[in-house]
């Protein structure tokens, strides 16, 4: 965990102003520093070029960028005012949360950081692609970032990631600012796979000083003669906000379909953690996946916390919806599981 401890620590110096030198730890077994590039101001306006290289403002892991989108964010801690030029959204609570654009990012992560990092680095998961397949399939070290999470570096190394997809993805030119561009494998996959690779919408909420944001992905339906399955996964990231640790320990679902039944799933901690959000570590990340025998539905919920002084209390899940895309359907089945 020092990695992450010291990174946060270094990263909120320079947001004050304070320039420096990043270092990162590269064995396990001691601790040894080490000069990895220089820090750049961050963009206030505009968006990061792909091949832009980048330390995550809360995980503190190396990464490149791979590109951009816009989403709509739904924030319910935000005062919304009707506003004709933008998005409004009606959520099962009648709570009227207005959709503001934002940039958002696909990532790779250093492969060397992976073990240090609060989320899960297998979180990118696709149907399988076979008309026999009825499994998910993951792809290592792939994130979505948030602009405001990018604090952009330069290094003169020719290869400062390690990742499998590096060099299949990138090429590096010497006169380009960043000096990593697309090659042609990462602009037929990114086309190839951008339904399931670009969210659309991001729906945040805090309660108790623990912010919960929501990105749900729709992953494409598999038919059988019986019916139709459709699949969704949902990355989620809890944020402690305040300054007394909190402990997450149960969850609770409600997963509504288009079909009209209404399920509720309760169980102990998420994908079988029950984390811990202090002020050093305040941040934690994961994905799950549930599926629907309807092309939509909903889904809401609360995660029950523990704070150090005893204190409990439900931390409410933003309610969001699952829409399917058109697609030319597969084939399989699934059943709801939700984390």
């Amino acid at each position: 965990m020092e990695l992450v401890v010291g990174l946060t620590k270094c990263l909120r110096k320079n947001v004050l102003g304070v320039s420096f030198r990043i270092f990162t730890i590269h064995t396990v077994n001691y601790t040894r520093l080490g000069e990895v590039g220089r820090l750049e101001t961050p963009k206030i306006q505009g968006k990061y070029d792909t091949g832009q290289l980048f330390l995550h403002r809360v995980f503190g892991y190396r990464g490149v960028v791979l590109f951009p989108w816009l989403a709509r964010v739904y924030d319910r801690d935000i005062p919304n005012k009707r506003d004709n030029q933008e998005e409004v959204n009606y959520n099962h609570v009648g709570k009227e949360v207005k959709g503001r654009t934002h940039t958002f990012y696909q990532v790779l992560i250093d492969s060397r950081d992976c073990p240090y990092i609060r989320a899960q680095t297998e979180a990118v998961t696709f149907l399988g692609n076979q008309d026999s397949s009825r499994s998910l399939y993951a792809i290592p070290g792939l994130d979505y970032v948030a602009h405001e999470d990018i604090l952009p570096y330069t290094t003169t190394e020719k290869q400062p990631l390690q990742h499998e997809l590096f060099d299949k993805f990138l090429m590096y030119y010497p006169d380009k600012d960043p000096p990593f561009g697309a090659q042609e494998t990462l602009r037929a996959w990114q086309k190839k796979n951008h339904p399931w690779l670009e969210l659309s919408d991001v729906h945040k909420e805090t309660t108790e000083n623990v912010r919960v944001t929501v990105i749900p992905f729709y992953m494409g339906c598999r038919e059988s003669q019986a019916t139709s399955v459709y699949w969704w996964r949902y990355c989620i990231r809890l944020e402690n906000l305040g300054d007394l640790t909190v402990q997450l320990r149960e969850r609770h679902w409600r997963i509504f379909s288009l079909s009209g039944t209404l399920e509720t799933v309760r169980g102990r901690g998420v994908v079988g953690q029950e984390p811990v959000l202090s002020s050093s570590l305040p941040a934690f990340q994961y994905s799950s996946h549930v599926s629907l025998q309807a092309p939509s539905g909903h889904m809401w919920g609360t995660f029950r916390m523990e704070r150090e002084d005893g204190y409990t209390f439900d931390c409410r899940i933003p309610p969001f919806s699952l829409e399917s895309k058109n697609e030319d359907p597969g084939s399989s089945s699934g059943g709801i599981t939700s984390n």
